[in-house]
Formats: C-alpha cells, structure tokens, sequence
C-alpha cells in the first residue's frame, strides 16, 4: 500500500546519507563498537550470532543508519539479520564474515526493486478497483432479454385470457355457451328409417 512505498523511500533516503566510501567500508556499531575494519566487523557479527539462540530478533548494533537485530530458526539451523529502518530488510548469513557483509549489502541493495514492485501492485489493485466499479454501473446484461420476454408473457396471457385466478374471461364463456351443445344434439328425435329392400336373390347357374 502507500505506508509500504512511502517506507521504502524513506529508506532509501537512509542508505544514500550513509554510503560506503570509496573503496572503502562504512563501518558497522556492534554491542556499542564502531568497527571500520571488514574483518573486524564480519568476526564480531558471528560472535554476535552465537548469543542469539531463539527465533525472536535481539538488537545487536546498527549499519548503515538501520538498527540490526539477530534470530535464529532452529529448523533450519540458519541466522537471519534484520536492518530495520521504515521497513524491515533481511539477509541470510553464512559461517564466512566477509560474505555476511557483501550478503548485507546486497539485501539493501534490492530496495529500489522491492519498492517497485510494491507501486505494481498496488497499480494492480487501482486497475482492479476502476475495473470493479465500471462493472457495477454497467446495466444487467440480460436486463433487455428480460424485458422482451416479460412482455412476450403479458401478450400471452392476454391472448390466452387469464384473469390471474386461473379461470377464463366472461367473453371466453359466453363463446364456448354459444356452441351447440352435445346433449341438445342427443335429445333430438331421431328420424323414421325407410324399409330396406331385400336385395333379389339370384340362382346360381352351374
């Protein structure tokens, strides 16, 4: 977020005020000693190092404007540095103290990349958010699908004269009452059948 950006510039504001010299060593405060020596200072981290036995972080000095602080993961039987400015920068040491320092720098060396993924992200989730809203002012996308068949169901139930009760309209029964009647059709008299004529017989000729 802007707290996480806002922290990693101030933090690179730190790292500029204190550069290393030329061909040279800032130095690095351990257990209230300013070391200006490579060597030196690398020895006394390790030594630090050896105190430390949990995973919570115990302040051991300070380098480069950022206080440093020491734990340890026991699983994975490995010490981690934590130079804390705005944010919290770490670094994997090692048993060698010269690489311990170049591993140091280098971990504060990767601020301008984290910083800029940071303004990535939250680019990303400014996007997302417009993206978000524009959807939500958008009409419902079968709204006119809807609207179609809504009124497609009134004309039906127009032509099919429902009055919501599900019987028929009057106009529809006064119809079907003008119908002749099945009934009317079986009560009337049925008429005289004429005699039927008895068909002539014929002799069979052999």
């Amino acid at each position: 977020n802007k707290g996480f950006i806002k922290g990693f510039e101030a933090d690179l504001e730190t790292l500029a005020a204190h550069p290393h010299p030329e061909d040279g060593f800032a130095g690095m405060e351990i257990r209230g000693d300013v070391l200006t020596d490579k060597e030196n200072a690398g020895a006394a981290l390790l030594d630090a190092c050896k105190e430390v036995k949990g995973s919570e972080p115990v302040q051991i000095g300070s380098y480069r404007g950022f206080t440093m602080s020491v734990e340890f993961s026991a699983w994975k039987q490995e010490y981690t540095l934590l130079l804390k400015g705005q944010m919290t920068h770490r670094a994997s040491l090692g048993t060698d103290p010269r690489g311990n320092l170049t591993r140091i720098d280098n971990a504060l060396a990767q601020m301008p990349q984290r910083l800029e993924a940071v303004k990535n992200q939250l680019d990303n989730l400014y996007q997302q958010q417009a993206a978000a809203k524009e959807e939500i002012g958008k009409p419902f996308p079968f709204e006119d699908d809807l609207r179609v068949k809504s009124a497609r169901l009134v004309e039906l139930d127009t032509l099919l004269n429902i009055d919501g009760k599900g019987h028929a309209q009057p106009e529809t029964v006064v119809a079907k009452s003008a119908r002749p009647s099945v009934l009317d059709s079986l009560k009337r008299p049925v008429p005289p059948r004429s005699p039927e004529k008895k068909p002539k017989q014929h002799e069979e000729v052999r």
